[in-house]
């Protein structure tokens, strides 16, 4: 079967696992970061910056890798309270856009998330061809966020969905 789809690799960007008590990360890192999402599994896009709520007391922050330096710098995360934790992850995730018509049934095959009822603003950690991994829908289709590691894996199982 052939899919209207186009599948390109994403930006590394710069990623900052985010843990604690929302109070907390908001009073430490000021206006450092949009917004907290409303609802778990969401996220909030800001200002060039992306928070998305992943877990119970569990966000990551993500932006233009040239952010990188003076998100650290703002964040301080050697010197964060103890009730907190901030971690800088760029390098651990590759990212891969499937956009076009066809994105859903293609990201569907890899990923059992119900992707028909998947949020705009949804980003959820998930499984994508086995592996862990953070899916977003945006614009005209899905990115999805795996371990840098198995980014040869998920671009092979991609090519034989979509040849």
């Amino acid at each position: 079967m052939s899919y209207d789809v186009a599948i390109t690799d994403g930006p590394v960007r710069a990623i900052f696992d985010l843990k604690g008590p929302q109070a907390a990360l908001a009073d430490w890192a000021g206006d450092t970061l949009p917004g907290f999402p409303d609802a778990p599994n969401r996220r909030v896009r800001e200002d060039g910056k992306t928070l998305a709520h992943i877990g119970p007391d569990h966000w990551l922050l993500i932006a233009d890798l040239t952010c990188e330096e003076a998100l650290t710098d703002a964040l301080k995360p050697a010197d964060a309270p103890p009730e907190i934790s901030i971690v800088r992850v760029s390098d651990v995730y590759a990212w891969v856009r499937i956009t076009g018509p066809d994105a859903a049934h293609v990201t569907a095959t890899g990923c059992p998330l119900d992707l028909e009822t998947f949020p705009e603003d949804g980003a959820s950690f998930t499984e994508f061809f086995t592996q862990k991994a953070l899916i977003t829908r945006g614009g005209h289709g899905f990115e999805v966020a795996i371990d840098r590691s198995y980014a040869p894996w998920i671009a092979e199982m991609l090519a034989r969905i979509t040849p």
